[in-house]
């Protein structure tokens, strides 16, 4: 069940990108003095493919080379830091919830590292909130919290689903309501944060 809730909210996320048209960001670097474990020739092969058909697939396909990604793990990791800042959003996009689904904590820094040459969209801010929450880094939360105020509706939608599933818990929004209903769940949820700043989970966060 948790596993179709993802496939939805991914889904759901990635149509809800923004796509550029611009051209990609070029070559990609060789990565000779990575930190990460790095692939196979063959291996090499088959995510140079997959990379070069990432910003033309879409829905479930798109969905299915996020998770193909994630399941390739370590040797994966330069090439999805490095997609992460392409212009298009929905491949950035689809790179940070890549790297967010391997579970693998050691990325954490590398997704607090990233620097965007723009200001990045909506969109992009909370996919990386996501993954940062997936991988253990919980002082995320607030930038999900943040998206409960969101002029649009299925992008509130889509953060209370990810507060859900982490914490457990809606505190009682409802991305539907009248503002002023929705304000007060908004109010609830930023007294739980406040009230677990102390938490080493919910330590603040570096952005």
């Amino acid at each position: 069940m948790r596993t179709n809730h993802w496939l939805a909210m991914s889904l759901g996320l990635l149509s809800f990108a923004c796509a550029s048209t611009g051209a990609s960001s070029g070559a990609r670097t060789k990565h000779t003095d990575s930190r990460w474990l790095q692939p196979s020739p063959a291996l090499r092969q088959q995510l140079d493919d997959q990379i070069s058909r990432l910003p033309w697939t879409h829905g479930v396909e798109r969905i299915e080379q996020i998770r193909w990604f994630a399941t390739i793990g370590e040797p994966a990791y330069d090439d999805l830091l490095e997609l992460c800042l392409d212009p298009r959003t929905d491949v950035a996009s689809s790179a940070v919830a890549a790297l967010g689904a391997t579970g693998d904590a050691r990325l954490v820094d590398s997704l607090h590292e990233i620097e965007w040459a723009d200001t990045p969209s909506a969109e992009l801010k909370f996919e990386r909130a996501r993954a940062l929450v997936r991988l253990g880094d919980w002082s995320a939360l607030g930038v999900l919290v943040d998206g409960l105020e969101d002029p649009t509706q299925w992008a509130r939608a889509w953060c209370a689903q990810v507060l859900r599933e982490v914490t457990g818990s809606d505190l009682g929004f409802d991305a539907a309501a009248a503002p002023e209903v929705r304000a007060t769940s908004v109010a609830r949820w930023r007294d739980w944060i406040s009230s677990r700043a102390g938490e080493g989970i919910l330590a603040a966060g570096r952005d």
